[in-house]
């Protein structure tokens, strides 16, 4: 292969991780070092099922993609072998898997990650991995909009109640008066 042929290879690659940087929601880097092909093998899995794209890539064109999207800070992190989690859809979902295989396999080290276009620390992607998954945080808010409308209703219905049983007694006197 030429140096031609390798250095437009290495372009496309530039270009293909800087648009996973740029249309991912998030993106989490690990190091994977002393991590055995079986259990590889069980994150790629656990990851794959829920959607998030795991990849090794080289760290000088992860830099340059990195620049060029604007994420310079990125730089400091990527340092040993690096493996990075995009998630174009659910947030939570790397942070989750990745800091459950981490607590599981302790050879598994959670580096830093890129939310919504700014960078995070370990530290952060491990409070996100806290948060409740995106169906429990629309209960909670259904549930919260479902409050006042259930307590508005029955200040209405209490109206309507108490109206029936005036229009009832009126009914009754008037029956009375009749008799």
């Amino acid at each position: 292969m030429s140096s031609q042929a390798v250095l437009e290879s290495k372009k496309q690659i530039v270009n293909e991780i800087s648009d996973k940087l740029s249309k991912s929601v998030v993106a989490v880097l690990t190091d994977y070092r002393g991590l055995n092909v079986a259990e590889e093998t069980k994150l790629r899995k656990d990851l794959r099922e829920a959607g998030i794209e795991y990849k090794v890539l080289k760290n000088t064109l992860t830099k340059l993609a990195a620049e060029k999207v604007g994420l310079e800070g990125l730089n400091s992190h990527l340092v040993g072998p690096t493996a990075i989690a995009f998630s174009y859809e659910d947030p939570v979902a790397p942070a989750r898997i990745l800091t459950k295989f981490a607590k599981e396999y302790k050879k598994l080290v959670i580096k830093s990650g890129v939310l919504e276009g700014k960078i995070i620390d370990a530290a952060a992607i491990t409070a996100l991995a806290e948060l409740p998954s995106r169906e429990v945080l629309i209960a909670q808010v259904l549930a919260g909009f479902q409050g006042p409308i259930s307590g508005f209703v029955n200040v209405l219905q209490g109206n309507l109640r108490n109206f029936a049983c005036v229009i009832n007694a009126i009914k009754e006197k008037k029956e009375q008066a009749v008799q």
